[in-house]
């Protein structure tokens, strides 16, 4: 009912200053009644008034060249929550610390690529870690999966401290990965660290996968983690039709789509300092994307974000809530 019915009421008044004394009293308390059902209805926020939720997305813009895109504001973005558009509030540089686990393949099977990861890993480490005062300063960790997931070194923004992980990387003889198990590892010690902005990059040799995980096992704790994940993978594909190489198949698929990460293929590993020069660009100049989502029961099963001008690729990654929730 609209507001202007209930001053319509107000408008027959003068059939409550006729007829007798005791006709009187009765329209008397009708007219009463009236005016508090008005001011009630005036003060009832109604549906249409419920507050809105809300929501954020670390977001990635590129251009054609593969660039970061700067100067962008809310009418250059488009979010869709179950392919419903969603109002984009503002937008701000993402300036919270990241915690960038790299997950390198030091198996067998990459025995002709160590040398490469060696030689890229310190330039990435450094652009991740700050080079000048005022810089963000990324946390960073390096886990080989070789014959097991080991830590060779934990999470920390000490270049000093990484560069001895990266001097401990050999490839092991005889071993094959446990890629699926690092992934899960690492997404439970995000948990135990509560980070806010968690990352994965896993650089993959292709070869043998002895993870004894089937693909959900894998693709559920990851998008719980809220961390976005990036392959890149190094090698021509084997075609093993072995259960454990279709389900990190699927793993390295999925995975960089649907939690705003993305996949690189190179045929070797000579490519790796360029590639993860431009993924340590990308990752230090993203954007916070704030959105209003109305208030529901039921939270919204997939969360997109895209470019508004063409040309233009963005991919996001949902934060957190207060409950820990992405």
């Amino acid at each position: 009912m609209q507001i202007s019915n209930h001053f319509g009421f107000l408008n027959r008044l003068t059939l409550f200053k006729s007829g007798t004394y005791t006709q009187r009293m009765p329209n008397r308390r009708v007219l009463a009644a009236v005016l508090s059902l008005a001011a009630c209805t005036l003060a009832w926020p109604g549906p249409l008034a419920a507050q809105a939720i809300q929501r954020a997305l670390y977001v990635s813009v590129l251009d054609q060249a593969g660039a970061p895109v700067p100067n962008l504001g809310p009418a250059d973005f488009v979010v869709r929550e179950d392919n419903a558009a969603r109002e984009v509030l503002k937008v701000d540089s993402a300036n919270e610390p990241m915690h960038v686990a790299v997950i390198i393949d030091n198996s067998q099977a990459a025995r002709d690529e160590i040398p490469h990861i060696r030689q890229a890993l310190p330039a990435f480490i450094a652009a991740l870690t700050g080079s000048a005062a005022g810089d963000v300063k990324n946390e960073v960790a390096i886990i080989a999966i070789g014959e097991r997931p080991t830590i060779f070194a934990p999470s920390t923004t000490s270049r000093t401290s990484l560069q001895k992980g990266v001097d401990r990387l050999w490839p092991l003889q005889g071993s094959g990965a446990y890629l699926l198990d690092g992934i899960i590892e690492v997404c439970q010690g995000f948990k135990k660290r509560e980070a806010r902005r968690p990352v994965i990059v896993a650089i993959s040799a292709e070869g043998p996968e002895l993870s004894n995980r089937q693909y959900d096992q894998v693709l559920d704790p990851l998008r719980a983690s809220g961390a976005a994940f990036h392959v890149i993978a190094i090698g021509r594909p084997s075609g093993s039709l072995s259960d454990e190489a279709r389900n990190r198949s699927i793993v390295l698929d999925e995975g960089p789509r649907t939690t705003g990460g993305r996949r690189e293929d190179l045929l070797t590993g000579m490519a790796l300092t360029a590639t993860l020069t431009h993924l340590a660009d990308e990752l230090t100049h993203q954007y916070r994307v704030t959105y209003a989502r109305p208030q529901t029961l039921i939270p919204p099963e997939r969360v997109t974000v895209a470019a508004a001008k063409p040309g233009l690729t963005a991919r996001g990654t949902l934060i957190k809530d207060q409950q820990g929730r992405p």
